[in-house]
């Protein structure tokens, strides 16, 4: 087996000995370690590599393809720390328990929600087997962990039903025991206990048994179900029938527990399955435990700064974090990807065992179906920790907390507010204001402004107007200010709205323009614009509310212009004013209707006179439709 806590060598290169060039050049070409460290010495990211030279020189190199979460950490790296290993299997070790001591701010962390219990057999001369949710590392062996208390507690009954396990704390050796030091309790006369403090059964058998315990917890009934079989027939045949009647019991007890436990496929198989779903920047992995073809348990875990991760680097680290001290190794791992080292991990884990580990991924039949049902359980909970997030008022969608980081905002913007102004050759132009509320569109809460004061095509007059409209109203409403305001438009629109606003004074609003062209965002008082990738949750964020504005004012634009048109139409009609053209319209629908009605249908809204004469205005239009 595989020492999970291999020897190897440090060697640590600060920035106080060498510069960074001299740092990248005296690097080992050797598998190891490497921990980048900040400012304050704090390690803030801890990788493997079968070369270190060339896997941390890679950071640096200019030629590398840009990407945010990359250039966040390398931007922040202060010391390098390098821990040379042997082999690349030891290097895979030592990483995942540094990431699991130190939690680097720039590694995927795994964590469970919470501590779940374990059934352990301690590490003793008359094991005890008792619920625990501490694991030391002294030999004992644990069963779980049990996410259901209730299943485990029913597994803890089964036991102890069937095996006549001792209940009490002593601390039994031979000496104590051939000293005499103990005395057989309650448990003794009611055949709960076969007595091993008095030596009434021997430490052989007394552990004989603890092994068959010990199977059952790890579901492997069907070997012991035959073997209770052939010794019940053994003592039978003796005519020891009160003895054989205990073993019946047993017998019937193992047949309850087994009958409870689902049966996951038709063939006795020992295997784990694994699923990852992944939403922003967290994930959830649950693992199903099949024993002798049976599902025993299941466990999730949750993962955190996933965000740009394939999902082959997450089940990667799922796997190492999940085997890096599990004792209950099958020989088979059932992923719904495989992981991003697949050739290391399998000899990691065959080593762990024993023996050969193998990792499938199913492409169809009965495993398939088993991982779909596993990535459903792993999207249920993933699901679940953002609605309670949600309900604590402490859910900060990812895109948020993107944004934040491209702009250099001093909280997420929770509320934002995107104006953008529609028109077509300087007429019937107006404004709208689109909302989001962590993230989402909060459609009740869009507002649409009809262009009053500019004549002409002038945007940054539009634009103007829908600004001192929009916070003025604000102001005058006593109504809270947007964590963010978006301006559809480059750096003329920018300036128009920072004035108006510093006019209100109301310039400590976060504001921004975004212009359509390059999908550039400029700040106020700065000339270029921001460097975000195009990659970035946050921008991607920008343009969601950007078109949704956008769609918005167009939309109302149509609208607008299309009730105006129809207007003028009637308008033409001698005798029809504004309030008959809207009874019209409102009778037949659109100016067709209007057109193509009888001339009594028309008397009955508008009076005869009036119906006549639009009669006559539509029957010369069809004899001369040139005019």
């Amino acid at each position: 087996m595989i020492d999970p806590h291999p020897s190897h060598t440090e060697i640590t290169i600060s920035r106080e000995e060498l510069s960074l060039s001299e740092k990248l050049e005296t690097l080992p070409a050797k598998p190891g370690v490497y921990q980048f460290k900040s400012s304050q010495g704090k390690v803030i990211y801890v990788g493997k590599a079968q070369s270190l030279r060339a896997r941390v020189r890679q950071y640096f190199q200019k030629s590398r393809t840009p990407e945010p979460r990359v250039d966040a950490l390398v931007s922040h790296i202060a010391d390098v720390q390098l821990i040379v290993t042997d082999t690349e299997v030891e290097a895979l070790i030592l990483e995942a328990n540094l990431i699991k001591k130190l939690k680097p701010r720039y590694n995927v962390i795994l964590k469970d929600d919470k501590s779940y219990p374990y059934i352990v057999i301690t590490h003793e001369p008359y094991p005890r087997v008792f619920v625990t949710r501490r694991i030391i590392k002294d030999g004992s062996r644990y069963f779980g962990p049990y996410t259901d208390v209730k299943t485990m507690r029913f597994a803890l009954k089964t036991v102890r039903d069937i095996f006549m396990i001792r209940s009490c704390n002593y601390d039994m050796t031979e000496e104590s025991i051939g000293a005499g030091k103990f005395k057989v309790c309650l448990d003794y006369h009611i055949k709960r206990c076969e007595g091993p403090c008095e030596a009434i059964v021997s430490r052989a058998h007394y552990n004989a048994m603890i092994n068959q315990a010990a199977q059952v917890l790890k579901g492997k009934t069907d070997a012991l179900v035959s073997a209770l079989d052939r010794e019940m027939e053994a003592l039978s045949s003796d005519m020891r029938y009160e003895d054989a009647a205990r073993i019946r019991d047993r017998l019937r007890a193992l047949t309850v527990y087994a009958e409870k436990q689902k049966v996951a496929t038709g063939s006795d198989i020992d295997r784990d399955i694994l699923s990852i779903a992944a939403k922003d920047d967290d994930a959830c992995g649950v693992i199903f435990r099949v024993r002798e073809g049976k599902v025993l348990g299941s466990r999730h875990y949750y993962l955190s700064n996933v965000e740009g991760k394939p999902e082959a680097v997450l089940m990667e680290t799922l796997v190492e974090r999940v085997y890096l001290d599990e004792e209950d190794l099958p020989p088979e791992l059932v992923l719904s990807s495989a992981p991003g080292s697949e050739e290391l991990v399998r000899e990691w884990l065959s080593g762990r065992r024993g023996s050969e580990v193998r990792l499938t991924v199913p492409k169809g039949g009965e495993a398939l179906k088993l991982v779909s049902m596993v990535r459903n359980n792993a999207q249920y909970y993933l699901d679940e920790l953002q609605i309670q997030r949600m309900k604590r008022g402490d859910f900060v969608p990812h895109a948020l907390k993107a944004l934040m980081g491209d702009l250099r905002l001093p909280a997420p913007p929770r509320r934002i507010e995107c104006f953008d102004i529609s028109t077509i050759q300087g007429s019937d132009t107006v404004g709208s204001m689109a909302v989001f509320v962590d993230a989402k569109p909060r459609k009740s809460e869009y507002r649409k402004f009809k262009i009053r004061s500019v004549r002409g095509p002038d945007d940054f007059a539009s634009m103007e107007e829908v600004i001192r409209r929009r916070f003025s109203r604000m102001l005058e409403q006593g109504e809270a200010p947007p964590d963010l305001v978006v301006i559809d438009g480059g750096k003329g629109q920018l300036s128009t709205a920072v004035s108006v606003l510093a006019d209100l004074h109301l310039g400590t609003i976060p504001l921004i323009g975004l212009a359509k062209r390059l999908e550039e965002v400029f700040v106020p008082g700065q000339s270029d614009p921001l460097m975000i990738a195009r990659t970035s949750a946050g921008l991607r964020l920008l343009q969601q509310i950007r078109d949704e504005a956008h769609r918005f004012a167009v939309t109302y634009h149509r609208s607008v212009r299309t009730k105006r048109v129809l207007r003028t139409e009637l308008d033409l009609i001698k005798g029809v004013g504004k309030k008959r053209a809207q009874e019209l319209l409102e009778a037949f629908g659109s100016v067709q209707g209007v057109k193509f009605a009888s001339e009594e249908q028309l008397a009955d809204i508008v009076g005869a006179r009036t119906a006549a004469a639009v009669k006559e205005h539509f029957e010369e239009g069809q004899a001369n439709p040139g005019t």
